[in-house]
């Protein structure tokens, strides 16, 4: 700080003294010794201009050479703006890496000023509402959203609660429905997030259908049971209608029997662990027990008179749950007993497959099924005609359980039928769950 005054006082001393040597007025050195302060003033203001130029437009890496105190203003300055640019830095990194973790947020995010303009919104809340997240910045959101419920919501000021609206990408028979919520923060500015409900609405139609479908196939026995014990308690009946009465309470019962304990089993399949690898079975055994069952059933619904064949298959070896498997093939087998005519023919076996895996197959020779009716058949309790099904015992349930054994061994389940001609079904399964001799 010495440094400056210093200077001012060798300028000011030595135009004075100049002007003493030089001048001829006894006042030559005081108007030297002004000059030479006003030297001095030029020069430092001509400094000081450098550095506010500096400050105002230079670069931190680049400070103007000057001497004195303005040296040491420049390099305090220099070693400020470098302190400054680290923490913009950083603070422009971690903006960009929040930035970056809601661009990846499965739920959408909107900034509106107090205008409703889109200030900022990532990849996901343009997706669910249809437009561009770069091009549509500063638009009108109500003017690229044009829902009435939703230009509703926006214009109520109400937004305790969400609203919903059709996504960008529905269309008849494809549903998308997108959840719209609106949070103020700011001076009047608005968050707003948006979530695809889509999955959510179709779970919780599909939890109410399921509830509805139980309690009506509960019901008709129930009803059945219930009329006949109310008959037997206030009527004086013979005895063969009493036995009558009662062989058709056992068959409704064992209605709700068998629909309670395939209900246990898509619980018991959907909360499991995936089958491991570590259990081997022979495919001919498997073969030989459900073809023995089915043999049992056609005895009872349609006295045997099915001609049930186990075809020659090739010496296999399946991994998975024996359990699991035989309850898919069966039910398979099952289903081809109850809708295929008495008389008619029902073969089944495996054979492996060119990829090194293996299928197992059910031909019939029953009605078949017409094309619409297929791409549904493995819908919890969906029947081609429910009258039928009803009439032959089945559930609507076996074959969800036999998809759900195919793809938890790996597999898949397909089907081919034609109206009048039968029906084949197979369950198909990858290399790594079959072992060939």
């Amino acid at each position: 700080m010495i440094r400056r005054p210093l200077e001012l006082f060798a300028c000011t001393l030595t135009g004075g003294l100049l002007a003493m040597v030089y001048g001829d007025s006894r006042w030559a050195g005081v108007a030297g010794s002004l000059a030479g302060a006003s030297l001095w003033v030029t020069l430092d203001n001509v400094r000081a201009a450098r550095v506010l130029n500096w400050l105002r437009h230079g670069h931190a890496v680049r400070p103007p050479r000057v001497s004195a105190v303005w040296a040491e203003v420049v390099e305090r300055s220099r070693k400020g703006f470098k302190a400054l640019n680290r923490k913009a830095r950083k603070s422009e990194a971690r903006l960009q890496e929040f930035l970056a973790a809601i661009q990846a947020s499965p739920n959408g995010v909107l900034l509106l000023d107090k205008n409703a303009t889109i200030e900022w919104c990532n990849f996901t809340a343009a997706q669910h509402l249809g437009f561009d997240s770069k091009r549509d910045l500063r638009q009108q959101i109500r003017n690229l959203i044009r829902d009435p419920a939703f230009i509703a919501y926006l214009g109520s000021g109400d937004y305790a609660k969400p609203v919903e609206i059709d996504g960008r990408d529905a269309y008849p028979g494809h549903p998308q429905r997108i959840s719209i919520h609106i949070h103020v923060y700011g001076k009047g500015r608005r968050l707003m997030l948006t979530r695809d409900i889509t999955a959510v609405e179709q779970a919780e139609a599909m939890r109410r259908d399921f509830v509805a479908n139980v309690s009506h196939e509960i019901r008709t026995p129930l009803t059945v049971v219930s009329g006949f014990i109310e008959t037997l308690q206030h009527l004086d009946v013979g005895p063969d209608d009493r036995q009558r009465y009662l062989a058709l309470m056992a068959q409704q019962a064992q209605r709700m029997q068998t629909l309670v304990s395939d209900l246990l089993t898509l619980s018991r399949l959907e909360g499991s662990p995936i089958p491991g690898s570590g259990e081997w079975v022979r495919s001919q055994e498997l073969l030989d027990q459900v073809v023995g069952e089915a043999r049992a059933l056609s005895d009872v619904v349609a006295q045997g008179r099915h001609d049930i064949l186990a075809e020659p298959s090739p010496v296999l070896e399946i991994a998975g749950a024996r359990s699991e498997l035989v309850s898919a093939m069966s039910n398979l087998l099952s289903n081809a007993v109850r809708y295929t005519p008495p008389g008619g023919e029902i073969r089944a076996g495996w054979r492996a497959l060119d990829d090194g895996g293996a299928e197992f197959y059910v031909s019939d020779t029953g009605p078949g099924i017409e094309a619409e009716h297929l791409p549904r058949l493995t819908e919890r309790f969906y029947r081609v005609d429910r009258s039928r099904s009803r009439e032959t015992g089945g559930t609507g349930l076996g074959l969800a359980i036999v998809k759900h054994v195919a793809q938890r061994h790996g597999g898949q389940m397909a089907v081919d039928s034609v109206v009048g001609a039968g029906s084949t079904f197979r369950i198909t399964l990858p290399p790594s769950r079959v072992l060939v001799d």
